[in-house]
């Protein structure tokens, strides 16, 4: 049985007492550090659609995705990956929380971009022109505005039941554009900036439902800065018409440079 938060911290301090007075090393400390139970959840961008390196099961989770590089740095007690490619909050409640008991300690998550059309936005945006576009994020942000709260109010209760006593990391999506970059072709700025203007609106909304359950919300959009597509070193694919499914997701290296820092100071 794992002791509780406030007991293992008063054991620490209790032992840090004893290495003190006995001169035992810092070393030792470190070998009593209580282990984490950890359940990475969520959709494409906590699976690691876009990095590579599948695990070959139709959920496309990456070895490369922060998730798993936070496990292999950190080697948590235990590290269960749901998270799975295309998820909706409905997915998560339906198929991801059964990894989640009252022993684990630290959630992440990404979720609720594809329920407000994220594939769908680019879709349009990329086939039907900048008129079409704009309308098409207009619903989206409609979208979130009407209906996506309650979805994440779903989602986030159906974790904190699971999981009573978790740290809940719950982690934004990147602005995709570099606006006047280095881009020649493709989207008007318009239709970039309006796309833009929507990832930021959705993790408006996002940061505050975690926040109205007590959970971390860990924005990614200042990591991503300068690494937006139409920058020189893109950490995100752009349109790929031989991959689809990787279009306008993190690479490898986003998941390394971009999640993955976010989520070792959320952690």
């Amino acid at each position: 049985m794992k002791l509780t938060r406030f007991a293992a911290y008063s054991t620490s301090l209790a032992l840090a007492g004893v290495l003190a007075l006995t001169g035992a090393g810092a070393a030792g400390a470190a070998q009593q550090t209580q282990g984490v139970d950890y359940v990475a959840l969520g959709d494409s961008y906590s699976s690691g659609v876009g990095a590579g390196s599948y695990d070959g099961s139709s959920c496309k989770r990456s070895s490369k995705a922060y998730p798993a590089l936070w496990a292999a740095k950190n080697t948590p007690t235990t590290f269960a990956f749901a998270a799975c490619s295309g998820a909706r909050t409905g997915d998560v409640t339906s198929g991801q929380l059964g990894s989640l008991s009252s022993a684990t300690d630290l959630v992440s998550i990404t979720v609720g971009g594809n329920d407000a059309g994220f594939s769908d936005v680019m879709t349009t945006c990329v086939l039907q022109g900048e008129a079409a576009c704009v309308r098409r994020v207009n619903q989206a942000r409609a979208y979130v505005d009407a209906t996506l709260p309650g979805q994440l109010d779903s989602v986030y209760n159906g974790i904190r039941a699971k999981a009573p006593a978790a740290r809940v990391v719950v982690l934004g999506y990147p602005r995709f554009y570099k606006i006047n970059g280095t881009c020649s072709v493709g989207l008007s700025e318009k239709s970039r900036t309006a796309i833009n203007g929507a990832a930021d609106y959705l993790n408006t909304a996002t940061a505050k439902r975690a926040a109205d359950h007590g959970f971390t919300f860990a924005g990614v959009a200042a990591a991503f800065s300068g690494h937006e597509i139409c920058t020189p070193t893109p950490w995100l694919h752009s349109l790929n018409w031989g991959n689809i499914g990787e279009s306008y997701h993190p690479t490898a290296a986003g998941q390394s440079g971009g999640y993955l820092p976010v989520m070792n100071s959320a952690a």
